[in-house]
């Protein structure tokens, strides 16, 4: 689930005006950090979030209360969201589906909440065991959160429990982005990807790493990339699996220019991805972008809030279908209202939006970035980054692979897989 826009209308990946898809201390309860603070508090709290039962009674009452749309008219999802699935999705939401599992799963972790530039910054801090372990910060995305992450949090930091060494240990830091979460909601403008990279390197200082390395997807992928351009002191390179990466002919291409040409079959592949997300998929982002306001149905319905988040990219919607049909396919359907349902909880459907707004990226388009990079491409991500494309874009590219299986939330449907590629890709930086 992902994003790529910019302000007024996806920004331009190119020359040629192409569309930029391109703790609150308390014993048991704790509320979603708050944002505006008027002096900033460098001290680290630590964070437990634990809703009230008269919430999810309300919540399943809302649920229980849809009223539906008619059928869609076709057999397939062209039209959107199949009404069968969100039929499916809420009475699996009304009846059987227990927040409190993934409560009790964030509570294990140590979570903490720090204010930097006036707002409160969640995190998951988990440490390796190993003294020269190697800190990441690994960065979610939208339509997705923390909850992306919480399946390789065990295999990164503790290796020699699964399948790996003692040597390929991490530290992880795993933040909620402003406006996500169980992060504050800025209250002023300003909070871009650019700013948000500045935010993470002084949240890795003030937990006192002086080397480390950052990764991400999605946003993720755009907060990770622009700490590369930064060079904040520290920070020996990243990896991402949503890269940007796209020459100038192909923007060039999409925004309405002659077709490519003379493309190999990886980037034929990569090609007709890009065109039918662009004609067929974009629709959220262009919204977001433009008028992140206007959807107030997201916080006030629980399945127009579910659905907005499902109609994603081709591939996810696909899977998340065939899940709420009975087929398991690396998600669940706890994983997936895990993590819809911790946005409704904290009420961030609109706040989360606003960050398509403020991005003024090009979304897909290379960003000049000269530090170590490493990137893992999946088969079913918007589109599958060519070795080509990724060498040009990144000129110290220190890792490539590309994957036989996995889509736009890696670490979420494949952590095996994923794990795996952290490991190999920031293997010559330790």
């Amino acid at each position: 689930m992902s994003f790529l826009t910019t302000s007024t209308a996806m920004l331009l990946a190119s020359s040629a005006a192409v569309l930029a898809v391109s703790l609150i201390p308390t014993p048991l309860v704790a509320q979603p950090a708050t944002a505006g603070a008027a002096t900033e508090d460098a001290a680290i709290r630590p964070f437990t979030f634990r809703v009230s039962d008269e919430e999810l009674a309300d919540l399943k009452r809302r649920i229980k209360a849809t009223k539906w749309p008619s059928r869609e008219l076709v057999v397939d999802d062209t039209q959107g969201v199949r009404l069968a699935t969100m039929q499916k999705l809420a009475d699996y939401w009304a009846s059987q589906y227990d927040w409190r599992k993934v409560e009790a799963r964030l509570a294990a972790l140590p979570q903490f909440v720090t204010n930097i530039d006036g707002v409160d910054i969640h995190f998951i801090h988990v440490k390796a065991k190993e003294p020269n372990a190697l800190p990441v910060i690994i960065t979610h995305g939208w339509p997705g959160s923390i909850i992306e992450q919480l399946k390789v949090i065990d295999p990164l930091t503790n290796p020699t429990a699964h399948g790996g060494t003692a040597a390929d240990a991490f530290d992880i830091v795993i933040p909620s982005i402003p406006g996500y979460g169980f992060s504050g909601k800025p209250t002023e403008l300003g909070w871009d990807p650019q700013h948000i990279a500045r935010v993470w390197a002084v949240l890795m200082d003030r937990l006192g790493y002086k080397k480390y390395v950052a990764q991400g997807g999605d946003w993720g992928d755009a907060i990770s990339e622009q700490m590369a351009l930064q060079k904040p002191a520290g920070l020996l390179g990243i990896h991402t699996n949503m890269p940007g990466t796209l020459p100038d002919n192909i923007s060039a291409a999409l925004a309405g220019g002659p077709p490519p040409t003379d493309l190999s079959a990886d980037e034929k592949y990569a090609w007709d991805q890009l065109d039918f997300f662009y004609k067929h998929r974009v629709g959220y982002a262009q919204e977001m972008g433009n008028r992140p306001q206007t959807l107030y149905a997201l916080e006030d319905s629980p399945i127009g809030l579910a659905a907005w988040m499902l109609d994603h990219d081709a591939a996810s919607q696909k899977l998340i279908g065939r899940v709420f049909d009975g087929q398991s396919e690396g998600l669940t359907r706890d994983d997936i209202l895990d993590n819809v349902t911790l946005y409704w909880l904290t009420n961030t459907g609109v706040s989360s939006a606003r960050l398509f707004w403020e991005s003024k990226l090009a979304f897909f388009a290379p960003k000049g970035v000269t530090i170590p990079v490493a990137v893992s491409a999946f088969p079913d991500e918007i589109y599958t980054a060519p070795r080509r494309w990724t060498e040009k874009a990144f000129p110290n590219l220190i890792y490539y692979n590309r994957l036989g299986k996995g889509g736009h939330f890696a670490a979420w449907e494949q952590p095996e897989l994923f794990t795996q590629e952290i490991r190999a890709a920031f293997k010559s930086l330790r």
